[in-house]
């Protein structure tokens, strides 16, 4: 997160201003408070992805977002697996819907985020396709996909070893694991 909020906020448009690290001029939050107050989901109230709505209504409204890397805040964070999963199909659902709230947006602000949108979404969707083309291919030959296998775990180990280089920190080698989650518990 710290990396892609820092990239986005060299434009003044992070797409994502997380809940309990985000704070907004009085005057912005106002002027948004009936469009935020009033967020809907297939026709009814929504109750997930609140923070990344407001934030793409913050920037359709022309205001920046900005990422700041020495800012502390506290929130709490899931403890079992059952609500981490839950935690993570929120997120996603809010990032794919919330995308689309973005897409009027995107022209008017640097290519680079669009790139990156389009990757945080078709990333997620390239993967799923990847399983299900790797699932098709041992069902009807049965054959073990290893070149489907290969390069999901080799993107997956450069993003980290990338993520672990830049922050000083082997322990970031361990979200590869998330991939794990991603095909196993999320992608179902």
């Amino acid at each position: 997160c710290n990396e892609e909020r820092a990239a986005q906020a060299r434009f003044g448009a992070v797409m994502c201003c997380c809940g309990p690290c985000a704070m907004y001029r009085r005057s912005a939050m106002l002027s948004l408070l009936d469009q935020y107050e009033t967020q809907l989901y297939r026709g009814k109230p929504s109750d997930f992805g609140e923070d990344r709505h407001l934030t793409i209504l913050m920037l359709s409204a022309g205001f920046r977002t900005e990422y700041v890397p020495t800012a502390i805040a506290a929130t709490v964070v899931p403890d079992t697996m059952g609500v981490y999963l839950r935690q993570q199909l929120r997120w996603a659902r809010s990032t794919f819907r919330d995308t689309l709230l973005a897409l009027p947006i995107l022209p008017g602000l640097d290519r680079y985020l669009t790139l990156d949108v389009i990757g945080q979404n078709g990333g997620l969707l390239l993967l799923a396709l990847s399983v299900l083309t790797g699932i098709g291919q041992f069902a009807l030959t049965a054959t073990v996909p290893w070149w489907t296998i290969l390069v999901i775990g080799s993107m997956t180990l450069v993003r980290c070893s990338v993520v672990a280089y830049r922050a000083r920190e082997l322990r970031f080698l361990g979200f590869a694991l998330h991939t794990l989650v991603n095909i196993f518990l999320l992608i179902p």
